[in-house]
């Protein structure tokens, strides 16, 4: 207070002396603190934000090795103190809306300096609004909606139907295509300070092949909603890859949208830096090492390290299929950590992803997806095509990722020996040959149920440690794969089809929090009762 009251004296001084008509508020005005952010900084954020490693909201957890990667069944933790691998999720999180109020605030900032109602700091924001309310209606049901990012003008915002949210997400995506095409038409297909776009640099072509991209995303994960003739998920589908000058998508992994960790700033989740302290501590699921060795599929090479005690006692040699072992997800910490340190489970293959700071990019929305989203919606009959081709497509595109090619035959494996330092790599070389791979009866497409099946097993596969939920949304949608149940991920050993809602909720949101559930046909905020999308 005594700060203010001297302000207030050399003010009124200075209105004596020198007739000053200046307000009160000027003077205390700090001319070395900004009064606003830009809207380039603001985008910058926002796009590091959607990236998950910030530990905001619905995308927490979501790059690579994090909890969402536990849940979609890709590794286990075996060792406690590092955390666990059960599906505690009574209260999720809202903090998703923080992100919102920084579009918000980016789409004020790009007015106040001038730019047209039409821009793209505008339409790159309701892209991201999209985007987060897809992730956050998925996985918790009915959501606020409007004014939902008010900051303190609406404490108490009402629910939106989940139906209704996925409507308003589908005719965003268009509304966002149609601005961007109005952009790039006239020339402002840039944005300024893009560097702070990390994503595309400013390129507002590649941001329109993304929103076209996520839509096809979108409308796979209504599949269920097929029959409904409001939404006319198939209808929706046809118009996009149909009509490509209107609705361009991704046409190779270069179109990817994904985020590339550094070495001097946002490294890899595993590097050098945490070699010693939980290298030993992520097991490899089973989910997902099983439905490669089934398959007699060399990303298993790559991606894992084999169990040596099995090694040892049964003779096989390192690059058998038959010496990678998953832990069971559902399985008791214990006993999977008994069994990783004699060996009888697979580990992270240490060389890939603990040797260097930069790992792999973490790919949120991506090509080789949208290729299994299109064989997808031609097995289902929405469009017409080939679906074998797109679903190879996919395939040779993941095992590209991992430098798998139809045009080799010799690779090398790298194995860390059991029990030693980072570094000491044995190597093993191996054969395999993509072209079978694809003719084999287990992986060659099989059309109708058995094609689908096929189709929704690789793309898994492919999703691994990345893009964000999908895998686990999947899983919820079609069964596929078979998630592992037990007493290792709490909930009574089953997996939950939803989060529940922030605690906070229920005391300060408490009358629309009680009509949300009673709208969904929830009694409780139960983790295991199904939204609407799943019914």
């Amino acid at each position: 207070m005594r700060r203010y009251q001297h302000i207030l004296i050399i003010a009124l001084g200075c209105l004596i002396m020198t007739a000053c008509n200046k307000k009160i508020e000027e003077l205390q005005a700090n001319p070395n603190q900004p009064g606003s952010v830009t809207a380039e900084l603001l985008l910058g954020a926002i796009l590091t934000d959607m990236s998950g490693t910030q530990d905001k909201g619905s995308l927490q957890g979501y790059g690579s090795w994090g909890a969402v990667q536990r849940w979609n069944q890709y590794y286990c933790r075996n060792y406690e103190y590092y955390g666990d691998n059960q599906y505690g999720w009574a209260s999720g999180s809202f903090d998703s809306y923080i992100v919102l109020k920084n579009v918000v605030q980016m789409e004020k900032e790009a007015a106040s300096r001038g730019a047209d109602s039409i821009n793209p700091y505008e339409s790159i924001g309701k892209f991201v609004r999209a985007y987060y309310y897809y992730n956050m209606t998925s996985l918790m049901g009915d959501i606020p909606l409007n004014g939902a990012v008010q900051g303190t003008g609406n404490l108490t915002p009402v629910y939106a139907a989940q139906k209704d949210v996925f409507r308003f997400v589908l005719n965003t995506l268009d509304t966002v295509n149609n601005h961007l095409v109005q952009l790039i038409r006239k020339g402002d297909n840039t944005i300024s300070g893009s560097g702070q776009d990390i994503y595309y640099k400013g390129d507002l072509n590649q941001w329109r092949k993304l929103v076209n991209s996520f839509k096809l995303r979108v409308l796979i994960s209504l599949s269920n909603k097929s029959a409904d003739n409001e939404l006319n998920v198939a209808a929706q589908f046809a118009a996009i890859i149909n009509n490509p000058s209107n609705y361009p998508v991704f046409t190779s992994v270069s179109d990817d949208f994904k985020f590339t960790y550094v070495p001097t700033y946002n490294v890899y989740p595993q590097s050098p830096n945490n070699f010693g302290s939980d290298a030993q501590r992520y097991n490899m699921a089973n989910t997902y090492v099983h439905n490669l060795t089934d398959l007699n599929d060399a990303r298993v090479f790559i991606t894992c390290e084999p169990a040596w005690n099995i090694i040892a006692t049964k003779g096989y040699s390192a690059v058998d299929y038959r010496s990678f072992v998953g832990a069971s997800t559902g399985e008791s910490i214990a006993n999977m950590y008994s069994d990783a340190i004699a060996g009888n489970t697979s580990l992270i293959n240490r060389k890939r992803y603990y040797d260097t700071y930069t790992g792999e990019p973490d790919v949120l929305v991506g090509y080789k997806e949208m290729c299994f989203n299109i064989a997808e919606a031609i097995n289902r009959g929405w469009i017409s095509g080939d679906a074998e081709t797109w679903y190879n497509t996919g395939i040779t595109e993941s095992f590209k990722f991992y430098g798998i090619t139809a045009a080799q035959t010799s690779y090398t494996a790298y194995f860390l020996k059991f029990g030693s330092s980072l570094g000491d790599y044995t190597s093993y070389p191996f054969t395999f040959n993509l072209s079978t791979y694809l003719a084999q009866s287990t992986v060659k497409y099989a059309g109708a149920d058995a094609g689908l099946k096929q189709i929704l097993t690789q793309k898994y596969l492919a999703m691994f440690q990345n893009s964000g939920w999908e895998a686990y949304f999947n899983y919820r949608r079609t069964g596929v794969p078979a998630f592992d149940q037990g007493t290792g991920i709490g909930n009574n050993g089953l997996i939950p089809k939803r989060w529940g809602y922030p605690s906070t909720e229920q005391n300060l949101n408490a009358t629309n929090w009680k009509a949300a559930l009673t709208n969904q046909g929830l009694s409780s905020d139960d983790i295991n009762g199904s939204m609407w999308l799943i019914k």
